[in-house]
């Protein structure tokens, strides 16, 4: 995983006013901690860290005050409607240090026929060098039949990559596709669960079934001939 440079600023305000100055003017305010040292408050220009913050384990370097820091992304706050970023715990780290990281699971190919893939668990805990987290895990399920399950010790680590989850874990099960007959039952379940009843009929003139409306338009219509 490459370095992305983010050129930072010293923070001195504080609080909720301040931290709405700072977002109104497109910064996110963060703090930089780690390995004993005290924290330091520091702004960061925010369409750098959006876009930085693509990739959750994504390796920093803080430039602040003319010193650089290595960082990884250890807590990042977004607002939960506007989803935009309002804060970022960062984490000081070093070369050749080991760290935990959660890393996505991509899985790649078709299984066998009539087979549906199940995914367990979308990531991977693993122990790596901060400086060469891997982006990314792939499981190939290519011909995979039904009954197949892969479990965490099935994956092939990058190097240097421990697991941390237990080698159990299962990721991924092959089960048998349902049926246009299941998904319908499934429908039907679902729509009961939330009160949905399709409309009911009324029976007609002639035996027929007809809505509620044609069917008092009817009795008006037998009155008036009586009459």
């Amino acid at each position: 995983m490459s370095e992305v440079k983010i050129q930072a600023e010293s923070r001195t305000e504080f609080g909720k006013g301040a931290a709405r100055r700072i977002r109104r003017a497109d910064k996110v305010p963060a703090v930089l901690y780690g390995h004993g040292t005290d924290p330091i408050h520091i702004t960061l220009p925010g369409h750098d860290i959006m876009l930085a913050l693509k990739n959750s384990n994504a390796l920093l370097t803080i430039d602040v005050e003319g010193s650089s820091q290595l960082a990884l992304p250890k807590q990042v706050q977004r607002d939960p409607i506007k989803g935009f970023i309002e804060h970022v715990d960062l984490l000081v780290v070093k070369k050749g240090e080991k760290v935990t990281v959660n890393v996505p699971i991509i899985v790649v190919g078709e299984p066998g026929p009539d087979a549906l893939v199940v995914t367990e668990h979308s990531y991977l805990s693993l122990e790596a060098e901060a400086t060469h987290i891997p982006e990314s895990v792939e499981l190939d399920i290519t011909g995979a039949e039904v009954g197949t399950q892969f479990h965490a010790r099935d994956l092939k680590l990058p190097s240097g990559s421990l697991l941390q989850d237990d080698e159990d874990l299962m990721i991924v099960n092959v089960t048998n596709a349902p049926t246009a007959e299941q998904l319908d039952e499934e429908l039907a379940e679902a729509e009961a669960e939330v009160g949905i009843e399709k409309a009911e009929h009324e029976e007609g003139i002639g035996g027929e079934a007809v809505e509620t409306g044609d069917a008092e338009a009817a009795a008006a219509a037998e009155e008036s001939d009586n009459a």
